[in-house]
Parts: structure tokens; sequence; C-alpha cells
């Protein structure tokens, strides 16, 4: 099995501190290489202070490209919006000068969208040079969530499509999500977490081999690509 990079912090300070400074770094290997960077991001309460960090960066921002890891498929102009969040919290001061590829096609049906993400995502910002995920307290991921009827066709590695159609039970507002295949074809895949409550899930994710009831060990616990975990 692939080895799990373990970061764990005693404050939040110095755990942003050095997953912002490893996700730059990363993002200037890919830049000196090709020129160019993509950078894929989750939404929720936790990496808010994350992007307040890397938005003050001196970086070449204009060679970054930002994706999103899943979207609700609601208007950019509403809060609930991670492309709203994305540009309100990260896209700013310096962070202003990178390029955003967004998910949510307005009036655009969510499942013929599903196919017009997939085209963005793999002719603009794949290959992934940096992925972030985050963890909710249920487990799931982006927005594969437990138990969901459709996390067979998104687990499904043959499955070529980037992007998913979900209709969560157990949360509001239809998403698109990047398929597992899409998350695990990233170069540099983090997973940042906080709190005790989900340090709980955390070792109980690791623990365990059924990624229906527990979408992330879907990333935690597979061969194919090493997983940089950060927490507190």
């Amino acid at each position: 099995m692939m080895s799990r990079s373990e970061h764990l912090f005693s404050n939040q300070e110095a755990l942003i501190e050095a997953l912002s400074q490893s996700i730059l770094a990363n993002l200037q290997k890919a830049i000196d290489e090709k020129g160019k960077a993509s950078l894929l991001v989750s939404g929720g309460s936790t990496p808010k202070p994350l992007f307040e960090k890397l938005r003050k960066a001196l970086f070449d921002w204009d060679k970054v490209t930002v994706g999103l890891c899943d979207e609700r498929w609601v208007d950019t102009s509403q809060e609930e919006s991670n492309e709203h969040f994305v540009k309100k919290y990260l896209l700013q001061e310096e962070a202003a000068k990178a390029h955003f590829i967004g998910m949510y096609c307005k009036d655009t049906d969510i499942y013929m969208a599903q196919k017009v993400c997939t085209q963005k995502m793999k002719e603009i910002l794949s290959p992934f040079d940096v992925l972030i995920l985050g963890m909710g307290t249920d487990a799931h991921t982006a927005s594969l969530f437990p138990e969901n009827i459709k996390l067979e066709e998104a687990f499904d590695l043959k499955n070529e499509n980037f992007c998913i159609t979900i209709e969560p039970t157990t949360a509001p507002y239809t998403r698109m999500s990047l398929t597992l295949h899409a998350i695990l074809s990233a170069k540099h895949i983090y997973l940042h977490f906080e709190g005790k409550e989900k340090i709980a899930v955390y070792e109980e994710a690791i623990g365990g081999e059924d990624i229906y009831t527990m979408p992330i060990r879907s990333v935690l616990n597979q061969e194919i690509k090493e997983i940089e975990v950060f927490y507190r």
C-alpha cells in the first residue's frame, strides 16, 4: 500500500504555514517544468485560513489555473457556491492574478453538464499538479457521500469521466464532483482537516476497508498515489 505522509500539528498557524509552503513548492515545480500549474481546491469552512494565507504569497499566480474538486449546483453569486467561496477567499490580493475554471454551467442541466465539466477539466486543468481535499464528519470527500447510489460509478477507475453528478441524501443541493479516477490523477494530493471529531473519523477510516460507508477511504487506502495528510 502506498504510504500516507502524516503531518500532525498542535496549532492552526503552524499547520497553515507548513501546508501553504508545501503547496507553493509543488506549484513552483510544475511551473519550472512546464511553465504553468493547476491547483484544485475544496469548499467548506476548513480551507478559509489556508486560502487567506496563500493569497498573500508573492508568487507567479498568473501561471496558475485554479479549479474545484466539487460544486453545489447553485448560481455562483450564492454563498453556498464553492466558486463564490474560492473567489471571495483565495482569488484576492496576490492570487487575484490566477486563472479560474469553474464547474457550474449556468442554464445547463447538471446531467448534461457532467460531460462539459469533464471536457473542461481534461483540456484546461489536467494534468492536475496540486489537489487539496477536505473531509466531512460523515467521511465524505469532494461530493462523494456515504452510501450514495452513484458511488460505484464514481469509484470505478476505468471510468474516464473526471466529473460525476451526485444527489446527496444527507446534504442539501445537487452536486458535481470529481471522480476517484480524476482525484488520483493528480500529481500531489493533500488531505486537510481539523478538529478532534474529524481526527476520530480519520482514524476509523484508515483502519477499515468499506469505501461505500466511508468514501474518504477510497483516497486514503489505495496503492496508486501517496496522500499527504495535514491535520490538527
